[in-house]
């Protein structure tokens, strides 16, 4: 307890492929806590409070280290399947909101989305965090959260470039270019929506 997780990488489990300076995140408490990102690394001691004022955790103190060869969006994703799969479907905040977390990181993995989903899943989580029976629904939610509070850009960039390549998507994954116009279309899926002249 408290040694300095540098120090716990570096000294003791052979450091980091690359060196130090390849880390992006360390997530110190096995896949129920959130990541954290290079800087606070450098400083965080491993032990209960410093890592709780770093918003993170001790866990189940499985430390998963990620070097910059690693694509953090699609590690939290496959972290967010594990917990859908490992869900009882006892208390619906975890059963309904494990099943939209992982279709929505799955989503967000490729950039299949829409800015403003990342805050919906965001709001998502903090509907599932706390809310459950057992501690399942918070290991869930907070991966999701430490991803959004310290690797967002890169969340965003996704969505960028998928919107780049294939156009706007709207909520739900769906893209503008294939809305069916026969049916109704709600005014809030995030695109000013015009149906197209009737030919």
């Amino acid at each position: 307890m408290s040694i300095p997780l540098k120090d716990l990488i570096e000294k003791h489990c052979g450091g980091v492929v690359g060196g130090w300076d390849n880390l992006l995140g360390i997530v110190p408490g096995g896949s129920s806590v959130p990541i954290l990102p290079k800087n606070m690394c450098e400083e965080v001691l491993m032990d209960f409070d410093s890592l709780k004022d770093a918003q993170s955790g001790l866990g189940t103190g499985a430390v998963i280290v990620m070097n910059k060869q690693t694509d953090v969006v699609q590690a939290i994703s496959r972290f967010s399947k594990f917990y859908k799969h490992e869900s009882c479907g006892q208390c619906t905040p975890c059963r309904e909101g494990t099943t939209w977390m992982m279709n929505m990181m799955t989503r967000l993995e490729h950039g299949r989305a829409h800015e403003r989903e990342i805050d919906m899943l965001l709001e998502l989580t903090k509907q599932v965090e706390g809310k459950t029976i057992c501690a399942l629904g918070d290991a869930a939610a907070w991966p999701i959260q430490g991803l959004m509070r310290h690797f967002r850009p890169e969340v965003e960039r996704r969505i960028a470039e998928y919107r780049a390549a294939n156009g706007p998507v709207l909520f739900g994954g769906k893209l503008k270019k294939d809305v069916d116009f026969k049916y109704a279309v709600p005014d809030n899926l995030g695109a000013n929506l015009v149906e197209p002249p009737r030919v």
